[in-house]
């Protein structure tokens, strides 16, 4: 009898164990899913505010830049300026933004200048681009270049001209008509005040091309 009493003990006692094992088991997986979730749920408050951030800074960013490039754009933009010897130069453009790495420089859209020489007859340049310098007046004009100047039309693709060297130089597809004739070539040089013309070719084997425009002869 005593025997069998203790064999029920020792089986109450065991199961006992067991089911205290298997509670606190069940506690610590409860345990651990609740810290899991947890640090799931910290994770993605962190990843939202991390992206918030990030959007509030390309935002910023985004509109940092549109201020900075409305404060270096400017609309109907005019410059004028006059050499010693009276000369007036005129330059009108539709849109100027100033170039950033150096404020003298202004880049130029849609382009109409007025040379009004003080001696001599105007001379008017347009274009689609242009590259002026406010320090020394220098200016580039590129794309659909056209120079007029009496009867004189100058065709190009570029045009340098500089008061300081008084003078333009023409390159790139440069075509000059006038009443009585139109003439091909590389590159014309002329001197602001005289008109004087060089014309030239870059290599010395290829020729002037000029057209009689009365009868079309060479």
């Amino acid at each position: 009898m005593k025997i069998r009493k203790i064999y029920i003990f020792i089986i109450f006692f065991s199961l006992l164990i067991l089911g205290t094992i298997f509670f606190n088991n069940l506690n610590i997986n409860n345990t651990s899913k609740k810290v899991n979730n947890a640090a799931k749920n910290t994770e993605k408050v962190a990843e939202d505010n991390t992206e918030k951030v990030a959007e509030d800074n390309t935002e910023k960013v985004a509109e940092d830049k549109e201020n900075l490039i409305s404060v270096n754009t400017m609309e109907n933009v005019n410059y004028s300026s006059k050499d010693l010897k009276g000369n007036e130069y005129l330059i009108f453009a539709n849109k100027g933004e100033i170039d950033f790495s150096d404020k003298n420089i202004i880049f130029l859209t849609k382009v109409r200048a007025i040379i009004k020489l003080k001696n001599s007859d105007n001379i008017e340049i347009v274009s689609d681009f242009g590259k002026y310098n406010a320090n020394n007046f220098d200016t580039i004009f590129s794309k659909n270049v056209i120079v007029t100047y009496l009867d004189n039309k100058i065709k190009s693709e570029y045009l340098d001209f500089s008061i300081d060297r008084n003078s333009m130089i023409m390159s790139n597809e440069v075509t000059f008509t006038n009443l009585e004739n139109t003439l091909k070539a590389d590159v014309i040089e002329m001197n602001l005040d005289t008109k004087d013309s060089k014309i030239y070719m870059h290599k010395i084997k290829d020729k002037v091309i000029i057209t009689n425009n009365k009868n079309g002869n060479n």
